[in-house]
């Protein structure tokens, strides 16, 4: 249990570290100039191809959920025992933090980084939505975009999966979400990756991370009901055969 707790720590730590880290590269650095399609872009890639490694490296260890809304829906689909979610949910939060917290300390070596002005690649809707998306607009967007991400786990998880692909599966499903959520809020369908920069950023961030907290598990809920009905059939193991008592 302590590996596979310290293996979704750690794995959390990097998906926030690399991953918000080319986000805010992005978007308040402006690495990727004036255009935001290659922002958005680059940011999905990020998010994506991070969790397909982190799946083949860590996902042996614990299945690298590495995402509380990931963790909820395996719950659901009684894949892991409530105790065990709750580690896991305990260690994606510290990891998002820590993440976020060594990411702030790397930008602030340069004189460019603001905290206030460059952020630390935050969730949110109203003025730090790129479209302006209001409350309603942002919640139903992260429930919409973290349903579809948690089934596209479930199923690629499942035993009728094939698991050579599932690394593949998942990343691209999240480089996916990714595309169209990041200019309705940011993207967030992982409370832990939202909570890790909120925490490090304060004011409007914090105050809205509430959000990005609630939708990803309703979306869970919504993602394990939805698998119960139209996901791929376990594969049934077969029984031993009957062996004849009488000796010939």
């Amino acid at each position: 249990m302590f590996r596979r707790i310290a293996a979704e720590l750690v794995g959390t730590l990097l998906l926030v570290y690399f991953a918000v880290g080319v986000a805010t590269l992005s978007f308040g650095f402006g690495v990727a100039g004036r255009s935001l399609s290659a922002g958005v872009v680059a940011t999905a890639l990020a998010f994506g191809l991070v969790l397909l490694v982190l799946v083949y490296a860590i996902g042996p260890i614990s299945g690298c959920h590495i995402n509380p809304a990931v963790t909820l829906g395996v719950l659901l689909a009684r894949r892991i025992p409530p105790i065990d979610a709750v580690g896991y949910w305990l260690a994606q939060f510290a990891g998002g933090i820590l993440g976020a917290l060594l990411l702030w300390a790397t930008f602030s070596g340069s004189p460019l980084y603001s905290r206030s002005v460059t952020g630390l690649g935050a969730d949110g809707w109203g003025d730090a939505s790129l479209i302006r998306v209001d409350m309603g607009g942002a919640f139903l967007t992260e429930v919409v975009l973290t349903a579809l991400f948690v089934f596209i786990v479930l199923s690629m998880t499942s035993t009728a999966a094939i698991p050579s692909v599932a690394g593949v599966g998942i990343g691209l499903a999240l480089t996916t979400v990714h595309l169209i959520g990041i200019p309705i809020t940011g993207t967030s369908v992982n409370p832990a990756r939202s909570l890790g920069p909120a925490v490090v950023l304060g004011g409007t961030a914090l105050s809205q991370v509430w959000l990005f907290i609630v939708a990803p598990l309703v979306g869970a809920v919504v993602a394990a009901a939805l698998h119960s009905f139209v996901g791929p059939p376990e594969k049934e193991t077969p029984l031993p055969p009957v062996e004849d008592d009488e000796t010939p």
